[in-house]
């Protein structure tokens, strides 16, 4: 729990707020808080900030409805910078975009991620957030989201059943690809869940502690 009193406010007091995503992961916005600000966001549980151009309070998604809801706030070793996990409702961006942060000054080399057999599944989760977040026309993952759960359990228990038949077959090839989209529709319905990825892996993590244990 943030008490007031424990952060270090700079000069102008204010303290920098990093909002991340609690589901994906992203890195959403930098902003700014004052004590009343960040009292507004323990209370409400909405991320409130100090503009320091317009030098007043304001609640994200106040107008445009994108809305953040807190999950968690945690401040940093020197109490001087406090990282703020979200479920957004939107965009986080007054560009439209899901994140703020889209441009690069070092991008990443091609290459790294293959040292990293599942970053492409940390990749996908991001887009999936992104397409929720953005809701681009013609993307097939908005046409999910914008037919709701119903949809997305179908296409869980399409992929599901075509999973089987391929294993069923002995069709190695087959299979890799139903799996792919099975893997695929789940995101998509963790997502919708707003149930992090994050989550899954812990109860596989404490199975799998546990059975050490016996």
């Amino acid at each position: 729990m943030i008490e007031i009193n424990q952060i270090k406010f700079d000069e102008q007091g204010l303290v920098p707020a990093i909002v991340q995503d609690a589901v994906s992961k992203e890195v959403l916005t930098l902003a700014y808080m004052n004590s009343e600000s960040l009292t507004k966001s323990i209370e409400t549980k909405e991320t409130w900030f100090y503009s320091r151009s317009r030098q007043e309070l304001w609640h994200k998604g106040a107008t445009s409805g994108n809305t953040q809801t807190i999950v968690a706030m945690i401040y940093d070793c020197d109490s001087d910078a406090i990282l703020v996990q979200v479920k957004p409702a939107g965009p986080a961006c007054h560009t439209g975009a899901y994140s703020c942060f889209n441009e690069s000054i070092i991008a990443q080399e091609s290459g790294t991620k293959k040292h990293d057999r599942f970053a492409i599944i940390n990749e996908l989760e991001q887009v999936i957030a992104q397409r929720e977040a953005e809701m681009p026309e013609g993307a097939y993952t908005t046409y999910l989201f914008e037919k709701g759960v119903d949809k997305i359990l179908k296409k869980v228990g399409e992929e599901a059943s075509e999973v089987i038949i391929a294993a069923k077959n002995r069709d190695a090839e087959e299979l890799k690809w139903e799996t792919a989209d099975l893997l695929y529709h789940l995101l998509v319905l963790l997502r919708e869940q707003k149930l992090p990825l994050d989550h899954v892996l812990e109860v596989l993590e404490q199975r799998h502690s546990k059975k050490n244990e016996e």
